[in-house]
């Protein structure tokens, strides 16, 4: 049987092209979904395993910017993460590449949820399925490239077949991008480890490692109060 590349090609396009602003009521798989992973804690652990990922790709993607070489990135079976960059040991480029990390789910989640509103879902799922693929081949463990692959397949499956819900859907990841964020962010706030990145940057700088948290904290606080700001006055029209 012959593939009709072309219509193939246009069905793709139509699936990822902006649609304008989401219908309120195909925000509330959003609410539905930040609900589930709040009372269920699986889907809680599972989300959490996102959050370790974007937040490994956020050292990562920092790293490169500010002229490091990102050498790839391990999630651990606890889900805690560690990416590896390479360059100076020391200087402003070392010091955002370790900040960047914990601020990255909740900036990212909050820009996952103000796109969704606008019906950007499709680019937003495109845009993750190519991140996917270069985190994919920096991946250093078995269980981190199957848990990248898990996440990227179903990044496919929603972005092809979400339908009329796919914004609502992405909305909602983006909500719990940002609840775990502040999982994330009390967990370390709780750690006496001096290796956790706050430790990491007292050390690379005459800053105290709770100037670090506070700054982690008004990032989360400011994502957070984005997020709110869009989503509610499209709940409201409902």
């Amino acid at each position: 049987m012959n593939t009709d590349w072309e219509a193939l090609w246009q069905d793709a396009v139509a699936r990822t092209r902006p649609d304008g602003l989401a219908d309120a009521r195909a925000l509330w798989p959003a609410l539905a979904l930040l609900v589930v992973v709040l009372a269920w804690r699986p889907a809680r652990r599972w989300g959490r395993t996102l959050v370790t990922i974007v937040h490994e790709a956020g050292h990562a993607g920092v790293g490169v910017l500010v002229g490091r070489r990102f050498q790839g990135f391990v999630v651990e079976r606890d889900l805690s993460g560690h990416a590896v960059t390479a360059g100076r040991s020391r200087g402003p480029g070392r010091i955002a590449t370790t900040w960047a990390g914990y601020p990255t789910p909740a900036v990212l989640g909050a820009l996952v949820v103000v796109a969704a509103v606008h019906g950007w879902g499709g680019v937003v799922l495109v845009c993750a399925l190519a991140a996917g693929l270069v985190l994919l081949v920096m991946s250093r463990s078995w269980r981190t490239a199957g848990l990248v692959l898990l996440v990227g397949a179903l990044t496919a499956a929603l972005w092809w077949w979400g339908g009329p819900w796919r914004d609502g859907v992405v909305g909602g990841i983006g909500l719990a991008l940002l609840l775990g964020a502040w999982d994330s962010l009390r967990d370390v706030a709780a750690s006496r480890d001096r290796h956790q990145d706050h430790g990491t940057l007292a050390s690379l700088t005459p800053l105290p490692a709770g100037f670090w948290l506070l700054t982690w904290f008004l990032a989360d606080a400011a994502a957070t109060a984005l997020a709110a700001w869009t989503v509610l006055p499209v709940l409201r029209m409902v």
